[in-house]
């Protein structure tokens, strides 16, 4: 990914939804203005989710999701139709898109059931206008007329309808709240010293993406951000000549910067940041105490939003199981899942550690979050849990007296 790129987990995520043949991909391809995804007269073309990060005007940066058709057949295509509906958890708006010519279908009027249900924001798109004339033709414009303000029709063929579904969809986009990594907590000009161990996970030549958005928000607040390993830590805060409003760490250093970040410097970390930042702090404050009624044999959830982060890897696989066992003494079971892959029946789980989920949009993550919740499983993050057993997590909660509050809340 490049610097300059919008991150995937910050863009308005449109999944594409429909029966096979209902003209998804040639929709994308209207939408678009370019031959993106597979178009073909042959039904079922795509068999799998495909994703397409890209600049939607008047929308801004978006990522498309074609899936596959909702009444793909046999055992796979039950298994496709799956993935295609898995795709809702990280959708912002749905597009249903309908063969205008052929009308709504039961698998087209389930779906909708369960937008509704779901209260995400959709489309009924009536694709192939285009094809209807004659007598239909009138009783379309009439049905154009009457019908909710949920639908619209356009033709990918000949472009029909397609700048107003395109403004459509700008209206549509959800109010994201105004929210702040950690620049809510400067005033310009502070000082802000970031802790980031170079090892050998961390990806040659580049910062990981949590430390690059924490960078860039701090300099948007106009504050002045240092870089340092946590070897030159102690070092570089004795010579900075004035103390800095903040120090942020990687967890995995998070007992070092502790002990060489003086009590009076606020600490935090930046899995915290971002649990705050997807909304799920609270929920992995309280997760992390499940620690405290674990007992031998019971499992515990290791998940890893990505697949590709050796480091997460190092750190759920090997690290984590190891501090979890060392610091309760006990042998629980562990069962580790990646990428988008997350378990839909979590009840015979004890807790469930989740990593920062920087690679995940947020109605995804809150998906997830929500999951555990509604199944009664504690859930926690990487970051968050590793305070917690290095007994620290109080000292790194500080910026946020409210958090801070409920921990101490939660001992009594």
């Amino acid at each position: 990914m490049g610097m300059n790129q919008t991150p995937s987990s910050e863009r308005v995520h449109i999944g594409l939804f429909g029966k096979r043949n209902a003209g998804k991909s040639s929709v994308i391809n209207a939408v678009t203005n370019q031959d993106i995804a597979i178009v073909s007269e042959v039904r079922g073309t795509t068999t799998d989710p495909v994703y397409k990060a890209m600049e939607l005007l008047p929308l801004g940066p978006v990522m498309l999701i074609d899936t596959p058709g909702l009444d793909d057949e046999g055992e796979l295509g039950a298994l496709r139709v799956q993935k295609g509906l898995d795709v809702l958890r990280k959708t912002d708006i749905a597009l249903l898109i309908v063969d205008g010519s052929a009308g709504m279908s039961p698998e087209d009027e389930r779906l909708e059931e369960e937008l509704k249900k779901r209260e995400l924001p959709y489309l009924v798109v009536f694709n192939k206008c285009d094809l209807i004339s004659g007598t239909a033709a009138d009783a379309l414009e009439q049905r154009k007329d009457s019908e909710n303000e949920a639908c619209i029709w356009v033709s990918a063929r000949t472009g029909e309808g397609i700048q107003e579904l395109k403004e459509r969809l700008a209206r549509m986009v959800p109010e994201k709240r105004e929210k702040r990594l950690a620049g809510d907590l400067l005033e310009p000009l502070d000082l802000v010293v970031l802790v980031v161990p170079i090892d050998k996970a961390a990806p040659k030549g580049r910062l990981i993406l949590p430390q690059q958005q924490t960078i860039r928000d701090v300099l948007e607040s106009g504050a002045v951000s240092v870089v340092v390993r946590e070897k030159e830590l102690k070092e570089t805060l004795s010579r900075l000549g004035r103390q800095p409003k903040l120090v942020i760490t990687d967890s995995q250093v998070f007992d070092l910067a502790d002990r060489d970040t003086p009590e009076e410097i606020l600490l935090t970390s930046f899995s915290i940041l971002f649990a705050r930042y997807k909304g799920n702090l609270e929920q992995a404050v309280r997760g992390a105490r499940a620690l405290e009624t674990l007992r031998d044999g019971d499992k515990i959830l290791i998940s890893e939003g990505c697949t590709h982060h050796r480091q997460c890897d190092d750190i759920g696989t090997v690290k984590l199981p190891r501090w979890i066992e060392n610091y309760t003494g006990k042998k629980p079971e562990f069962v580790f899942t990646s990428g988008t892959g997350f378990e839909r029946d979590l009840k015979e789980y004890h807790m469930i550690v989740h990593c920062g989920g920087c690679m995940l949009n947020e109605q995804e993550m809150q998906y997830r979050l929500k999951e555990a919740a509604a199944q009664g499983v504690p859930m926690t993050n990487y970051g968050i849990l590793i305070a917690y057993m290095k007994g620290i997590l109080e000292r790194s909660l500080q910026p946020f007296p409210e958090m801070a509050a409920l921990l101490k809340e939660e001992e009594v």
